[in-house]
């Protein structure tokens, strides 16, 4: 599985439950702070995101891999694609890159592979048993230690506090799980 902005919130904790689910897992990252971070999650290997990532990502997992998960978007999206394997899998989870990639479906047909979209609040909507489920198997993963948040800053819950954390995450500074703390 290869992580797309792999320090960040949402890609630390799809590292930990990747690693739950015994994947293999190579992180995206653009410094060696974010690298570290990864690495604590459970990233078995990094690669950057300003060099070869790509050719790299496909010789560390024998030719290609077969997920991808990308919060990112933007430029790095047809390189993820180039990365899969045969009948690999990219999901989408979001664009914190800014712009909203495009698929040329040509790609698709070249190794029998897929592009999903993942939104999650629009899935689990409506569906109690579903959320009962992913919870139950979260719980095991946090119960054994695989799945622990890592917190990279904590803020008051305030409007500056909220400020300062934005600020944080606009500049390309976060890692892992930033909080508001009520306390």
């Amino acid at each position: 599985m290869l992580v797309q902005g792999a320090a960040g919130g949402v890609g630390t904790a799809s590292i930990q439950v990747a690693k739950g689910i015994g994947a293999k897992v190579i992180a995206v990252v653009s410094t060696d702070e974010k690298e570290r971070v990864a690495r604590d999650a459970g990233a078995d290997e990094a690669v950057r995101s300003d060099g070869s990532w790509r050719d790299e990502a496909k010789e560390l997992s024998g030719g290609g891999v077969d997920l991808v998960l990308d919060p990112v978007g933007g430029d790095r999206f047809t390189d993820s694609l180039r990365s899969l394997a045969e009948g690999g899998r990219l999901v989408v989870v979001g664009f914190t890159a800014g712009s909203i990639p495009e698929v040329r479906v040509n790609r698709l047909l070249l190794n029998n592979t897929e592009v999903i979209g993942a939104g999650w609040g629009a899935f689990v909507i409506g569906k109690p048993d579903v959320n009962r489920e992913i919870g139950a198997e979260l719980a095991k993963l946090i119960g054994s230690g695989v799945v622990r948040p890592l917190v990279g800053a904590s803020f008051p819950l305030s409007v500056a506090g909220a400020i300062e954390a934005l600020e944080l995450i606009d500049g390309r500074g976060a890692t892992g799980k930033i909080v508001l703390d009520v306390g």
